[in-house]
C-alpha cells in the first residue's frame, strides 16, 4: 500500500500558522513563568481564539473537521515551544466528547491514561489539575466526569498539571464499555508522540545554536568533530519519529483492520503504530535533550538556560503513560501475541 506521508499544502499552512503563533505568544519564558503548575490561562484563551480546541471535532458538532494528520502537525508545534497549554490532552479527549463548551475551549478536557483504582481514583491524570472534564476507564466502563479542577498537583519533572481525579464524584456519564476508551488513548499516544518530536527538534536547534557561539581554545566548540557527530545523528531520529507519527495518524484515520506483518515490515495497524510512535519519539526526545544539554556544559543545568526545561519535559512527558519497558511489552503482545507466564 503506497502512502504519501509528506505534509499537504494545507498542513504546511497549519504548521506555519501554529509555529508563528507559539513563537510569538509562547517563547520558553512563558513556560518558565508558570512553573511548577505548567498552565497559562491567558495563553489558553489565545489558543481558543485560533479555534484550536475544537479543530479535530466534526463540523456538525461545531468543530473544524481536521484530520489526525493535521492535529499531529499542531501537537508538534506545542512540543517545540513547550507551550504551557493542555492542547494535546484536550484534542485527544474530544475524539469521543462533543460538548459545545469543550469544542469551544471554554471548558478543558483531560484523559486519564490509566484505569481508576478500586476506590475510583484516576492517578496522576495529565492536565488533571486544570481540567473541568476527565474521560477514562472505571471498572469495565468508559466514563466522563465533570467536576471542579483542583488547580494544584504534585511537582514533577515535566512541570505538567498532574493531579489525581475521581471517576465517581461529580457529574458522571457512562459512555460505553471500557474498550471504547481505546480510541481516546490511541489518539493521546499519537499526539504526545508528535509533541515529543517537537521537543527533540527544538533541543537540536538549541544545541546547534549554542555550539556555534560558545568558544573553547579560541574556536567554536561546534568545530570539534565529536560535537559535530553527536548533533549530526539527531535529524535521523527526529525525522524518523515525525514519519512514524504521520503514518500512525494515517492508519488511525483510514485503516479499519490494519496489518501486523512485522516479518515483512508491513504494519498498518493504527493502535500498534501509535504506541510505536510514542516509544520512538520519546527515545528521540531523551537523546536530543541529553546531547544538547551536555554540549551546553555546566550552563545546561542552569535555570536561566532553556535547554534544561526541554530536558525535563522530554522525560516527564514520555513517562506519564507508564514505564517504557511496560509499554514496549504491551506493544510486543500486540505484534507477536501474548505469552503465558
Amino acid at each position: 500500500m503506497s502512502v504519501d506521508l509528506g505534509l499537504s499544502p494545507d498542513q504546511e499552512s497549519i504548521a506555519e500558522l501554529f509555529d508563528g503563533f507559539f513563537s510569538n505568544e509562547a517563547p520558553p519564558a512563558v513556560a518558565r513563568a508558570v512553573e511548577p503548575l505548567g498552565f497559562d490561562r491567558d495563553l489558553w484563551n489565545k489558543v481558543i481564539e485560533l479555534g484550536a480546541p475544537g479543530m479535530g471535532s466534526a463540523p456538525e458538532n461545531g468543530g473544524g473537521g481536521a484530520s489526525l494528520g493535521d492535529l499531529v502537525v499542531v501537537a508538534e508545534t506545542v512540543g517545540r515551544s513547550i507551550a504551557p497549554v493542555p492542547l494535546v490532552d484536550h484534542l485527544a479527549a474530544l475524539s469521543l466528547l462533543t460538548d459545545a463548551d469543550l469544542i469551544a475551549g471554554e471548558a478543558i478536557a483531560a484523559v486519564a491514561v490509566r484505569p481508576a483504582d478500586d476506590n475510583g481514583i484516576w492517578s496522576l491524570v495529565p492536565t488533571g489539575a486544570v481540567a473541568d472534564v476527565v474521560i477514562g476507564v472505571d471498572g469495565d466502563e468508559t466514563v466522563v466526569v465533570r467536576s471542579a479542577p483542583p488547580m494544584s498537583g504534585p511537582r514533577n519533572h515535566g512541570s505538567m498539571p498532574l493531579a489525581n481525579r475521581s471517576a465517581r464524584e461529580g457529574a458522571r456519564t457512562v459512555l460505553g464499555p471500557a474498550s471504547l476508551f481505546e480510541t481516546v488513548l490511541d489518539r493521546w499516544k499519537l499526539l504526545t508522540a508528535a509533541a515529543l518530536v517537537g521537543i527533540a527538534d527544538a533541543a537540536k536547534e538549541l544545541g546547534v545554536a549554542y555550539v556555534k557561539e560558545r568558544e573553547q581554545f579560541g574556536v567554536p566548540v561546534g568545530s570539534f568533530q565529536a560535537v559535530q557527530h553527536g548533533l549530526a545523528d539527531l535529524p535521523v531520529a527526529i525525522d524518523g519519529g515525525r514519519l512514524l507519527t504521520h503514518k500512525a495518524a494515517w492508519a488511525l484515520d483510514n485503516v479499519t483492520d490494519g496489518l501486523l506483518d512485522w516479518a515483512n515490515n508491513d504494519i498498518t495497524d493504527g493502535p500498534a503504530l501509535a504506541t510505536m510512535a510514542l516509544l520512538f519519539a520519546a527515545d528521540a526526545a531523551v537523546m536530543a535533550t541529553d546531547r544538547s544539554l551536555h554540549y551546553h556544559g555546566g550552563y545546561g543545568f542552569a535555570e536561566e538556560y532553556d535547554i534544561q526545561m526541554y530536558y525535563r519535559r522530554a522525560r516527564g512527558w514520555s513517562l506519564i503513560l507508564d514505564d517504557p519497558t511496560t509499554v514496549s511489552l504491551t506493544l510486543a503482545d500486540r505484534l507477536f501475541g501474548s505469552v503465558e507466564g
